[in-house]
C-alpha cells in the first residue's frame, strides 16, 4: 500500500471525501460501487467494486473460441482494466487499464469497428502495438460493464460483418448473463 500524505476527517454521518486527485488518477466517477475492506492492522480499504469480477473464467473461455474463429486477439474487459485475454496479447494485457480512446468508446455505448484507412486506437495505457479492429459495449440493464474487444496489429487483416455480429453477440450473452 503506498501512503499519499493526505488526510481527511470523517463526518457525522460518517463519510470521508476521497480526493480528486486520487479519483482521477484511480478513474472513480460519481456513481462507481466501491467495495469496501477491513484489515487486523486497522485498516479501510476501498477497492474499485466489477461487476464482472465472477466471470473471469467464463470470458476467458469465450476469448479463447472467438480468438479461434477470428485469428484476432480477443479481450473482455471491465470498465477499467482487461480481465480476460485470449491470442498473442496474453501477458502484455491481463489486469492493465483500458486506453482512454475505450473508455470513450465504451461510454458512447456503440460498437467500433476500425475504418481500412483510419488510424489504430491503442487498446491498453501505454502501449500503441496492439490495436482495437472492433470493440462493443457490455450493457446489463442499461448499465455499462466492459467491453468485448477483437484486437491485432498492424498490418491489421480488414474485419467485416462477421467479426461485428460475433462481438456483438458475445458482448450481448454476457450482458444478459450477468441479468441473472
Amino acid at each position: 500500500m503506498k501512503a499519499t500524505g493526505i488526510v481527511r476527517r470523517i463526518d457525522d454521518l460518517g463519510r470521508v471525501v476521497i480526493p480528486k486527485e486520487i479519483r482521477r488518477t484511480m478513474r472513480i466517477r460519481e456513481g462507481d460501487p466501491l467495495e469496501i475492506y477491513t484489515s487486523r492492522e486497522g485498516e479501510v480499504i476501498f477497492k474499485k467494486y466489477s461487476q464482472l469480477g465472477g466471470v473471469e473464467d467464463f470470458a476467458a473461455q469465450l476469448c479463447e473460441t472467438l480468438n479461434k474463429s477470428t485469428g484476432f486477439i480477443c479481450a473482455v474487459t471491465d470498465r477499467d482494466s482487461f480481465l480476460a485475454v485470449a491470442g498473442g496479447g496474453r501477458r502484455e494485457l491481463m489486469g492493465k487499464r483500458i486506453s482512454a480512446d475505450l473508455e470513450q468508446i465504451l461510454e458512447g455505448r456503440k460498437i467500433y469497428q476500425r475504418a481500412a484507412d483510419a488510424p489504430g486506437i491503442a487498446v491498453s495505457d501505454g502501449g500503441d502495438r496492439l490495436i482495437a479492429a472492433v470493440a462493443a459495449p457490455i450493457l446489463s440493464e442499461g448499465d455499462l460493464l466492459g467491453l468485448v474487444v477483437l484486437i491485432g496489429q498492424e498490418p491489421m487483416p480488414p474485419t467485416g460483418d462477421t467479426e461485428y455480429k460475433l462481438v456483438q453477440t458475445i458482448a450481448a450473452f454476457l450482458g444478459k448473463h450477468m441479468e441473472s
